[in-house]
């Protein structure tokens, strides 16, 4: 049996609504002196995920010294709750080896954001969750819950992935931290929150926006041939597969509830039950490894509901009012988009097609069945996050219906800025880069990496070239 269990709650939540997982624990064999219930200030508008990242720190080094927490110990964590410790762990213990947690059990993790954190910073979300605290919602914290956001970006090249050239040190992995993920696909069915429900998300937080293993990619346009070339990132984890296990039955909240039995095959252990265990008892490395191929069957389940109305009637029963879209699996791609000299580009405009078809059928297809929604971070657009149902992609996007193929290329444009500058080519107005993401020509295909992975997110730096026109700089001949 592990040793103590330490609980972390989320954005605009506080450690009471984990009473009920504190009693699953103790039936489950742990002590109710070895569970740690923790509160954090998540709706005050001046406190950012870093503050109480470190005040963390303060207490935790308190008890462990105290006696009262004995390391290892492991960490459950829900929602923003996941980025806070994300930032607590790489901050003090950024190659993992000193870290006194070892199992990082992440319930629904904003890992990359949530659509809610736009919302929470609007009028309605001053209404709804800072009419007592003279309605502030946790502005800071809500900026970097904001979907592409910069600090999004910059803790996964902190603990997740490295830039090429940097020592791809981390804290997760073998002999390190073990984090594990599990995230609802169902949305919320009653009240308010419907507002912000989405296919592939559990009613606040995206599947692939949950998921830890990520990839990193930068595009660069600034050959002085106009080729573009496309570079990987490096692996923080040294390869690890990090466990997530998406759920068919559980939303947001009822994420946080093992002691609930799921609608999802009643007569079968719930899920959710079973994979909190399942992680809380992992021994070794190995078993480690044997639970991310267990979770991934587990996984490709829910998504085998998108399959057809039939799969889901056959699992929830035939009354259901269940859409095979919730079930399909997602992509996210964060984009940044900078010029060659490091800054920020923030009027831009990427499009979707098949390079060898004209006409523009094909980006409408794109456009409209598969990219479900764009969000440029508000306060940066050069940073943006674009939401991509990964089945309509594959099934009919790729195929398109009259027993023809598509393939799959990307373009990218910039306005100038200004009338001395330009992007791509200084002599020609709205020119663009593009790149080739999908080809069906085996020859093609093999010179391609596979770069876009389902239940993924994607941070993609993309690289443009500025130009001067010929006159910024001249040299004449004095008679």
């Amino acid at each position: 049996m592990s040793g103590q269990v330490a609980i972390l709650h989320g954005w605009s939540d506080t450690s009471k609504s984990f009473l009920p997982m504190r009693q699953y624990l103790i039936a489950n064999g742990y002590s109710p002196v070895d569970i740690q219930l923790a509160d954090y200030i998540s709706l005050d508008d001046d406190v950012r995920i870093e503050d109480v990242a470190k005040r963390m720190q303060v207490v935790v080094s308190a008890k462990i010294e105290s006696g009262e927490l004995i390391p290892p110990f492991d960490l459950i964590v829900h929602s923003t709750g996941g980025l806070v410790a994300r930032e607590w762990i790489v901050t003090n213990f950024p190659d993992g080896m000193r870290c006194p947690v070892k199992r990082l059990i992440m319930l629904a993790p904003a890992n990359f954001g949530s659509k809610l954190a736009s919302m929470g910073q609007s009028m309605l979300g001053r209404v709804l969750k800072g009419w007592n605290n003279w309605f502030q919602t946790g502005e800071e914290m809500l900026l970097a819950l904001e979907l592409g956001s910069p600090y999004l970006w910059k803790l996964a090249q902190r603990d997740l992935i490295a830039r090429p050239g940097e020592d791809p040190i981390g804290p997760y992995g073998p002999g390190k931290v073990w984090p594990f993920v599990i995230v609802g696909s169902r949305s919320y069915s009653d009240g308010l929150k419907q507002i912000v429900g989405e296919h592939g998300s559990d009613g606040t937080v995206r599947a692939c926006a949950a998921n830890m293993n990520t990839v990193g990619l930068t595009i660069d346009f600034t050959a002085q041939d106009g080729s573009v070339s496309v570079s990987s990132w490096g692996d923080r984890s040294g390869g690890t597969k990090f466990p997530i296990a998406i759920l068919p039955d559980r939303d947001h909240g009822s994420i946080t509830r093992p002691d609930l039995t799921g609608s999802s095959a009643p007569d079968q252990p719930d899920q959710l039950s079973k994979a909190i265990l399942r992680a809380l008892k992992c021994e070794t490395e190995n078993d480690y490894q044997a639970i991310a191929a267990e979770w991934q069957a587990v996984s490709d389940g829910t998504a085998a509901l998108g399959d057809d109305k039939a799969s889901l009637d056959r699992q929830f029963g035939p009354n259901n009012s269940l859409s095979v879209e919730q079930f399909h699996r997602h992509m996210q791609l964060n984009v940044y988009v900078r010029d060659d000299y490091g800054n920020a580009i923030d009027d831009y405009f990427l499009e979707f097609y098949d390079p060898d078809k004209s006409g523009t059928a094909d980006s409408v297809a794109f456009h409209g069945e598969v990219l479900e929604d764009v969000h440029k971070f508000g306060k940066a657009e050069a940073f943006r996050c674009l939401y991509v149902d990964h089945a309509e992609l594959s099934l009919s996007y790729y195929t398109d219906g009259k027993g023809g193929v598509r393939n799959l290329a990307v373009s990218i444009s910039a306005a100038p800025p200004g009338k001395n500058v330009k992007y791509f080519d200084s002599l020609k107005d709205g020119a663009k880069g593009e790149v080739l993401v999908h080809s069906d020509d085996p020859e093609v295909k093999q010179s391609l990496t596979a770069r876009l992975f389902r239940n993924t997110t994607h941070l993609i730096e993309v690289v443009v070239p500025r130009r001067p026109i010929d006159k910024v700089f001249r040299l004449s001949r004095v008679p």
